[in-house]
């Protein structure tokens, strides 16, 4: 019973800090729980639904390239990205993991979180898509993103003007 208790007790503090604090209209009483939160479940929706359309309109125009796990491109160990992530031995371009400038990164003031999918358009109909932020590339590059590829695939990719876009996970 005292788990019931403090379940509800927490889903109502849960609750009171999604108010606003200034209403516009007088608060109405609730008569129980369900009556609470069923407003605050229709506000969080809500917010939900503008963010998302919001992130939607997003478009970053960039320079694309493209680099293989090669310790001559990245670093002395070219099978572990900056976010720790580990490239299996025999990956692709099919992989859609890609790396960006640090501009564009959150971790230096950017937009993009490492994980984050982004919608990529104008490299070429073989290469656009969605992909996964998994790496950084060298602090000299501004707007730019680099798509891993194999070297045995034998891309050689300079594209200006390619579009990337976030892809709302909610």
């Amino acid at each position: 019973m005292n788990n019931v208790k403090l379940l509800a007790d927490l889903l109502i503090a849960a609750a009171a800090l999604t108010t606003p604090l200034f209403r516009s209209a007088p608060a109405v009483e609730a008569k129980g729980l369900k009556e609470f939160l069923i407003p605050h479940r229709t506000m969080l929706r809500h917010v939900a639904s503008t963010k998302k359309l919001a992130t939607r309109a997003l478009t970053y125009t960039v320079t694309a390239t493209a680099y293989q796990a090669v310790a001559s491109q990245t670093d002395s160990e070219p099978f572990i990205t900056a976010d720790n992530s580990r490239i299996k031995p025999h990956y692709g371009s099919k992989k859609r993991w890609m790396a960006l400038s640090r501009d564009l990164l959150k971790p230096w003031g950017g937009p993009f979180n490492f994980g984050d999918k982004v919608r990529v358009r104008g490299i070429s109909p073989k290469l656009d898509g969605v992909y996964t932020i998994h790496d950084t590339m060298n602090r000299r590059h501004h707007h730019c993103m680099d798509v891993l590829t194999h070297p045995s695939e034998k891309y050689d990719i300079f594209q200006k003007d390619v579009k990337i876009q976030p892809i709302a996970m909610l």
